[in-house]
Formats: structure tokens, sequence, C-alpha cells
């Protein structure tokens, strides 16, 4: 199995942590970078090539992953230039990619099972599969219903349900060969250009554990709940360095 996992962008709205690294690269629980979990996780599951997508501070990330031997994979890179966006990195590079393979963010901090998202999708025939989350956002105001000058309701403080997606992903091949390579092209032009065409993404549910580290109180939390979390997120660590892995003070060590 394949998997691509993005890791070009710049991190802004998690500065100040990402002056010096990039984010994919940020620490969690001041032991495992994010992408150290990612990739450890990715072969747990039986991944065991990667391709990495690059940009900001991409010599970082090559010089940290290396070939990817320490996780018993194979890893190459797509270097990239200008921001493409989510999708159009791809689109340069189909010619060394299987017919299926996972597309991910190299910032998700999950326990999903990324092989079953992509079993699922190479089972499915769709042209490509999300791995969604259900999100309840809170309204800090009180809600209106206006109807021609009249109130007609009154919600305070509503919470709202909404399905998002994890920033996971199965793709298949022949779904982007339709695509120019080399302009920028995101998932949100994919899925609308499928949409309009009548051909309609697979949805992978999911309901454990997931944090996408995109701002400073997602990081908090994140480095919050790793000790908790470890072995949860780390499938196959060894127990008995995982038992040896105190916390004094909210920092990680082990003995």
């Amino acid at each position: 199995m394949h998997a691509v996992i993005l890791a070009g962008g710049k991190g802004t709205r998690l500065l100040p942590y990402t002056t010096c690294v990039p984010k994919p690269l940020v620490p969690i629980g001041d032991q495992y970078a994010i992408l150290e979990i990612v990739l450890h996780q990715l072969s747990h599951y039986g991944f065991r090539s990667v391709t990495l997508a690059i940009g900001h501070m991409g010599q970082l990330i090559r010089a940290f992953v290396g070939d990817g031997a320490r996780w018993g994979m194979s890893v190459n890179y797509l270097q990239e230039s200008t921001p493409l966006g989510t999708i159009g990195p791809l689109l340069g590079a189909l010619g060394d990619l299987p017919e299926h393979f996972l597309v991910m963010n190299g910032d998700v901090l999950t326990d999903l099972n990324y092989a079953k998202v992509l079993r699922q999708h190479q089972s499915s025939g769709a042209p490509v599969t999300v791995a969604t989350y259900a999100r309840e956002v809170r309204s800090e105001f009180g809600v209106l219903d206006v109807e021609e000058g009249e109130i007609m309701h009154f919600r305070e403080k509503p919470v709202f349900d909404f399905t998002v997606s994890m920033g996971v992903y199965g793709f298949s091949k022949t779904t982007l060969e339709r695509y120019p390579a080399g302009q920028p092209f995101g998932f949100d032009d994919l899925v609308l250009d499928l949409l309009a065409r009548n051909q309609h993404p697979a949805n992978f549910h999911f309901s454990g554990y997931w944090l996408d580290i995109g701002r400073p109180e997602d990081y908090d939390r994140a480095n919050a709940e790793f000790v908790g979390q470890m072995l949860q997120l780390m499938p196959g660590l060894d127990s008995a360095m995982a038992e040896k892995t105190q916390v004094t003070g909210g920092v990680l060590y082990s003995n």
C-alpha cells in the first residue's frame, strides 16, 4: 500500500510554533514529531511506500525522514516550488503512483486505521473516499430567524452539527488523470467538479480520536492529551517503553 503525505504548507495558523520548523515536525509531548507518529502508524498498518509532498522548509523534512528505512518503508519526495493546493502536487506525479493510494495531511493526529480507508476505497468503485468526522459548533450569539421583517424564531447560542473532512482520502489515479498538472488545484475544486459530473465521493465515517493540528489551541490540546493517548495513537509501540514514559510538570521523558 502507498500513501502520499501533504507536508508543504507554511503552517501560518500555528505561529509562532512554526517559525523555525515546518508544521509536520512540531513535537507532540516533547517526544515525537507529528510526522513521526504518522509514519509509525502507516508502517504499522502495512504501508510500505510513501511520497512526501514538501515545499516550505522541505529540506528539514528530508533531513528528518530520510529514505524512510527506520519505519520499514521507502520514502520519495515531491518538491513544490509554488503552492499547488491539496491535489495539485499529485497531478504531475501520477506516473509514479499506483492505481489506488492514500492521501493525507501531514499534521493529522488520529487513531484512524488508514489501511481500512484505502481498502474500502479500493472495493467501492468511488472516484475518491473521504474520511469524515462529526463536529459540533456552538454559536457565540443568539440566532434569529427573520421573515418579511418579523422575527419568527429565536435560538439562544444554538449548537450546529457538521460532518467535516479529516484530511485523509482514498484516491484512484484514473480520477485525477483528466486534470492538468502544474497549476493550483484544491480538494474543494475536485469535489465540486466531481459533483457537477454526478460522480459522488464515498464517505468513511470515523468516530475515534482526531485532531487537526492547525491552531495553537489544537496543538496545546494535543500535547496535553498525548500521554494518555500514546498507545492508542502509536499501535505496536513497545509496551515496556510506554510504561517507562512518565509525566513530570507536563514534560515527557523515558527512564
